[in-house]
């Protein structure tokens, strides 16, 4: 019953979906203004309904309801409870309900709270989200549904890929997916603005909160993701341009540009269009990484490959969407109007500049995705990997770098770089400093050598805009600045550092032998199997010495699953404050003469896990800068209803006394 109940709440939304987009446009016309008492409630509602839905489908994970097609070819019985409840989303359809019940609540949550919109734009804006939200609806219902039953019920399920089967699925696609829908509501944002052609301050105030919100938990999301692959699949890299991992990227790329596209709106009344424009862009991006996903047309640890008839019907919803918000771009772009001029040597320059290079990274990172799914509809195949995303994306990323030395040290409108080229002597002797560091230990590539010299600037630059204030009444948006600003220098540090420095080794040893990686001694001591609550594996138990210090044990393993039957290997993992020993147990061979040995692969990573600290301190600059938003925000309403009370008291006194 369960089942068909959860459907049955996902009709009833979809219908209120459709009802809310009728009551919004409705209420744009002449004769419509009362429908507009509706929408805020039917939104809230249908968000409820959505969110129930997937409770449902997650209770029917937990019991493991085996009469539910989906809990049958993605769960088991014995499989641990949080693995049980993470498989809700690690398929297709789960992960689709996941997406149309944050996408339900995110316009809940605006319906709810969002009053600084004028209120034929927040009609007009609501109204959008339920257009996009129905045509999931739709997916959902037509091609995806969660909630199908299976006759005869099998006697236990496939289980979960054991490849999800770690915390981070846990955690890594509910925060894309918050990040996905953040740029849902944004994109509804832009649509309101247009339709009403009111783009300008206000509009940009209210869209920058959800913007922030998004890239906090795209980029918690992209560093939560990197670090899972990296320590799961055994293969000892953080990013290897995979079309999935771009899917990720790109939505981040284009939230990063439109978070500072909205600041200077909200701020400086400038930059209106490209705003509205980045809006479209960045939902653009998360629709096509959607279709990546869910397309059938990759084959990726990270996707879900489904009928391509599914991918068709995504693929024509970025169409509608995208089609859609550009040609109503198009018709209303005269009426955009350019905003307030500044200076290119200003902050806002600076800014622009940026933007453009983020840009054009989203551009080449687009082009080298897709170009093999072109060229393999041609009936040729190629592939596009790091020799070409890598040093193509460092043209653009590296002028943006220095761009950001100097840049959040400009004023706003004009400025003069002889002002701030005092200012710029240390993070500039710091990066000659660590670039000297670097080529005296041997570092010959140009890319790491430039990672290497720019990051440690990049970290000191981010402080200078506190000199001259007290620390302790910085306000709280620049404080995020700096800190995000910091952690961009940090990671860029680590990601040089691992192209830099790092160690691999690859060897058949014996148990009782000592091989050596950079600094390190591992001595196989012993392999012995072992089980699990699902699995069994053979584990390997390393005795390793950091440069003859004290001893410490690692435990690699070979892990086989047998629901489904897979094997896989799990890294064992000793972090130091210089870097990282990583060690995989791969398969046993044995000899003519009977002698047996163990594939072991070791890699030693100096500085690498800064890279994932880094990326931990641009979502903590993030998190700051969003505080900082709502306490204004709240500090601005509470003035408004104080100043509203008083102004009844007043009109009171003076209706007593005109008695």
């Amino acid at each position: 019953m369960l089942p068909e109940i959860g459907l049955g709440l996902l009709w009833l939304a979809a219908a209120l979906a459709g009802l809310q987009l009728l009551a919004g446009g409705l209420s744009l016309s002449a004769n419509g203004g009362g429908m507009a008492g509706i929408v805020r409630p039917v939104a809230i509602v249908q968000g409820v309904l959505a969110a129930a839905a997937m409770g449902i489908l997650i209770w029917l994970f937990v019991q493991t309801d085996l009469s539910v097609k989906l809990v049958a070819e993605n769960s088991h019985s014995a499989k641990p409870l949080m693995y049980k409840i993470a498989g809700t989303w690690g398929n297709h359809e789960g992960s689709m309900l996941l997406w149309v019940t944050v996408m339900g609540l995110g316009g809940a949550f605006v319906a709810a709270v969002e009053r600084r919109l004028p209120e034929p734009t927040m009609m007009a804006t609501l109204a959008g989200q339920a257009f996009v939200s129905l045509g999931f609806y739709a997916f959902l219902l037509f091609a995806s549904n969660p909630f199908a039953r299976l006759y005869p019920v099998p006697e236990d399920g496939n289980g979960l890929n054991p490849l999800l089967q770690d915390p981070g699925l846990a955690f890594h696609p509910p925060t894309l997916y918050l990040g996905y829908v953040g740029l849902s509501i944004a994109f509804s944002f832009a649509i309101g603005a247009l339709i009403t052609r009111q783009v300008g301050p206000d509009f940009a105030r209210a869209m920058r909160p959800w913007v922030l919100g998004a890239w906090i938990f795209l980029t918690v999301g992209i560093t939560a993701g990197s670090y899972w692959a990296y320590y799961v699949l055994g293969w000892g890299g953080w990013w290897f341009w995979d079309p999935v991992e771009n899917a990720s990227l790109m939505p981040w790329l284009a939230a990063t540009a439109l978070l500072h596209s909205c600041s200077v709106l909200a701020a400086r009344n400038a930059l209106r269009a490209w705003t509205v424009m980045l809006g479209v862009v960045a939902f653009s991006m998360s629709m096509v990484g959607t279709f990546l996903v869910r397309s059938g047309i990759l084959t990726s640890v990270h996707a879900f490959a489904v009928d391509p008839r599914r991918g068709g019907f995504i693929l024509a919803l970025l169409a509608i969407y995208i089609g859609g918000a550009l040609l109503l771009f198009a018709l209303r772009a005269a009426t955009v109007t350019e905003g307030e001029r500044f200076a290119i040597t200003s902050r806002e320059g600076a800014l622009v500049f940026n933007n453009v290079m983020l840009s054009s990274i989203l551009g080449i990172t687009l082009i080298g995705t897709l170009y093999p799914l072109f060229t393999e509809a041609m009936g040729t195949k190629v592939s596009v990997g790091p020799p070409y995303f890598t040093p193509v994306s460092a043209m653009f990323a590296v002028p943006m770098f220095v761009v950001l030395l100097f840049g959040p040290m400009l004023r706003w409108r004009r400025d003069k770089f002889s002002r701030v080229s005092g200012v710029l002597a240390l993070p500039l002797v710091v990066a000659l400093i660590a670039g000297g560091w670097a080529f005296a230990v041997g570092v010959r590539h140009v890319l790491p050598l430039l990672g290497l010299a720019l990051g440690p600037a990049l970290v000191v630059a981010s402080v200078l805009p506190l000199r001259g204030r007290s620390v302790l009444r910085a306000p709280l948006s620049l404080w995020g600045m700096v800190i995000a600003h910091a952690g961009i220098g940090v990671a860029l540090f680590g990601m040089a550092s691992d192209s830099a420095f790092t160690v691999e080794k690859l060897v058949a040893a014996k148990v009782g032998e000592v091989q050596q990686v950079g600094p390190w001694s591992i001595k196989l001591a012993e392999v012995a199997p072992i089980a699990g609550q699902n699995w069994t594996a053979m584990e390997g138990v390393l005795k390793a010495r950091y440069d003859g210090g004290a001893e410490v044990t690692l435990r690699p393993q070979s892990r086989t699953f047998w629901a489904p039957l897979q094997t896989n290997a799990v890294s064992a993992l000793k972090g130091r404050w210089n870097g990282q020993l990583y060690t995989v147990l791969g398969d046993e061979t044995v000899s003519d003469k009977g002698e047996s040995r163990w594939q072991l692969r070791l890699w030693w990573k100096p500085y690498v896990p800064l890279i994932w600290i880094g990326g931990l301190l641009v979502a903590l600059g993030g998190g700051l800068a969003l505080l900082s938003r709502v306490a204004q925000d709240l500090k601005r309403r509470l003035a408004r209803a104080k100043g509203g009370h008083r102004r009844d008291e007043v009109a009171a006194l003076a209706k007593g006394d005109a008695a």
